[in-house]
């Protein structure tokens, strides 16, 4: 029979308790006090709704010592059945077999279907003589409780917003487990476990609510599509990797000719239904990898990750050809005349705002009889002009070796002593100043003078370290190698051939590799790191964290140390993130056997927190900017 909690049994008052049932009943207390700390533990930890469940059923069992544990929702169908989401010391498939029900039934006259009808506690005690549980629908029940050890059950309402979500059960060895103080104690960790799901149902709602306001940002309401927000931060990302891998990349622009005319005439439900047929057709016709977006009312927009100008002209092409087919809207066969226009990263706009107005410009100079598409061929604008004089003064200026080597000097932390500088180079240009290092290296990149700046670069290094060990000076001077120059098939013979021109010993020449470059065609890295390893340099990790390596492929490279970017350097003092990502680099480079380098030590108390963390070397202005590499030891003398 159940009972609710709290009742007496048998009605009389309670007799003077013996010594031996107040240390039973104060043991009891005990266990319900430690189940009940500890399901508050579980209550703190949890983060999703399965997880508390049978979190806090293994509490109660392994923690409290009950014999089993279990959560049930009730189902509001017909039979007013029990749902059974978590158990332990028993089996969910067993109890669901049992088909208890909360409806005033025999199969819910138990203690979880009377806990959840009533709204109370409710305690069923030694189920294996109290006739309600003589009945043939609980034999399974019964002969379970002898197989597991268990007499004594109870079930405590779980109330969540006002109404019985289900009920906590549990179960207990002894007949007469379960008095009022224990049930007191429980009922305050059932009242914390339906607290604990209501937490965590309103912080899902809210993740689903915050996930649709990102999506109504980022997502057009009627195709479903990216918007023009979501496509220009996707073209800024992948402009940034095109930049980073030497590659180029298309926009293409598309507008629904007519469109105005067709919801004027049609009304807007036939162009919301045009535009869904055509959008469906242009995204079974794209690539995975590429981005189709609605930018406009009748406009859409293709970013082409990959893509130069002859495979930009081939998918217009194809897309011209697709859109040229009729399209039924309301009832009416429509010719839908689509314009295509073209622009390329980084020949027509090397920025995402230009780009897209250049697309946009190029759509407006579409004509069918030119085929549906046009690529943009705008004049050629100041800057744009400037940069191609710049490409043709640089080349010269390699030639005539009228670029000037710099350096940075790198400290140990620890002793203070210089150990090292990083090679620079710098371009003074007759008309235009000193250029920014990060514009012509671009500028040689797209020149396709990035190799001759290279060798200008080992040469000038080379020749520079020599004259050092002349004069006394044994300090190495680290090379920056890019991603072009990691696939040149004769970097590696190029350098040896360098060693043995000038004679020095390899702990002089160090190579820094930024990890972009590396992660562009890692095989191919991986096999020219082991080519330079063999000449016994010192390999870096340049600006270690603003790539795509991953920790695994770290440990297969063959290199000596990492430098950490000084965007997380810079900041640590003031960012709690940044320090965290410093401190575990620093750890994780030590642990792999790697020597660590922080780069952008501006302050003493960027230095002193590097020390604390116990990082290698330090490189930045708090040291020294970077200076004519020939100026180099008087400096040292100085720092001294």
């Amino acid at each position: 029979m159940a009972y609710p909690a709290g009742d007496p049994i048998g009605g009389g008052a309670n007799p003077v308790l013996a010594n031996g049932q107040v240390e039973q009943e104060l043991a009891r207390a005990s266990r319900a006090l430690r189940t009940l700390s500890a399901g508050n533990r579980t209550l703190l930890r949890a983060s999703d709704e399965q997880e508390l469940l049978h979190n806090m059923c293994r509490v109660i069992v392994e923690t409290g010592g009950y014999r089993c544990a279990s959560v049930a929702y009730a189902e509001h169908d017909e039979k007013k059945s029990v749902r059974w989401m978590a158990a332990v010391g028993t089996e969910t498939e067993f109890l669901e077999s049992l088909h208890y029900s909360w409806a005033d039934t025999e199969l819910g006259a138990n203690a979880t279907g009377s806990a959840i009808r009533s709204g109370k506690p409710v305690v069923g005690r030694n189920i294996l003589t109290e006739p309600s549980y003589a009945g043939p629908g609980y034999a399974p029940l019964r002969a379970h409780a002898i197989q597991h050890g268990y007499a004594a059950a109870t079930a405590f309402p779980l109330r969540v917003e006002g109404e019985v979500l289900g009920a906590l059960v549990m179960a207990a060895a002894e007949p007469d487990a379960f008095d009022v103080e224990e049930v007191k104690l429980l009922q305050e960790l059932a009242d914390d476990l339906a607290y604990g799901i209501a937490n965590l149902r309103t912080r899902a709602q809210h993740r689903a609510a915050q996930a649709t306001i990102a999506r109504l940002a980022y997502y057009d309401a009627l195709t479903g599509l990216p918007n023009r927000t979501l496509l220009l931060e996707g073209l800024q990302e992948a402009m940034q990797a095109a930049r980073q891998q030497h590659h180029s990349l298309a926009l293409l622009h598309l507008e629904v000719g007519r469109f105005h005319e067709i919801n004027k005439v049609l009304g807007y439900r036939a162009g919301d239904e045009l535009l869904l047929t055509l959008g469906r057709r242009l995204a079974g016709a794209v690539q995975e990898s590429e981005t189709l977006a609605r930018v406009g009312e009748a406009e859409f927009a293709l970013l082409l990750p990959h893509g130069g100008a002859e495979y930009a002209i081939g998918l217009a092409q194809r897309l011209v050809r697709t859109l040229r087919e009729p399209v039924e809207v309301a009832g009416l066969t429509l010719d839908a005349r689509v314009g295509i226009g073209i622009a390329l990263f980084p020949g027509h706009a090397t920025d995402a705002d230009a780009l897209i107005r250049r697309a946009n410009a190029a759509m407006h100079q579409t004509k069918p009889v030119r085929g549906g598409y046009a690529m943009y061929t705008g004049g050629q604008e100041q800057e744009h002009t400037r940069e191609l004089a710049l490409m043709g003064d640089l080349h010269r200026a390699i030639e005539n070796n009228e670029l000037s080597l710099y350096c940075q000097p790198k400290v140990e932390i620890a002793s203070r002593r210089v150990c090292g500088a990083e090679a620079l180079v710098r371009w003074q240009h007759p008309r235009h100043g000193m250029i920014s290092t990060t514009e012509f290296i671009r500028l040689a990149e797209q020149a396709g003078t990035i190799t001759p700046l290279t060798n200008w670069m080992l040469e000038a290094a080379f020749s520079q370290s020599y004259a050092w060990h002349e004069a006394g000076l044994e300090r190495a001077l680290a090379v920056n190698l890019s991603a072009h120059d990691l696939y040149d098939p004769g970097l590696v013979d190029r350098i040896r051939g360098l060693f043995s021109t000038w004679g020095i010993a390899p702990a002089l020449i160090q190579f820094e590799l930024t990890e972009s470059a590396l992660m562009a065609d890692p095989d191919g890295a991986l096999e020219t790191l082991t080519r330079l390893k063999q000449l016994d340099v010192e390999l870096l990790i340049d600006d270690y964290g603003t790539g795509y390596s991953s920790l695994s492929y770290l440990q297969k490279l063959p290199v000596d140390g990492v430098k950490i970017d000084q965007s997380f350097v810079m900041p640590m003092v003031e960012s709690g993130n940044s320090a965290v990502i410093v401190c575990s680099t620093i750890e994780l480079g030590h642990r792999l056997g790697l020597k660590v380098v922080a780069e952008g030590v501006d302050s003493p108390a960027i230095w002193a927190r590097l020390a604390g963390l116990g990082c290698d070397v330090a490189q930045g202005y708090l040291i020294s900017m970077p200076m004519p590499a020939a100026q180099l030891q008087g400096w040292e003398t100085h720092w001294a």
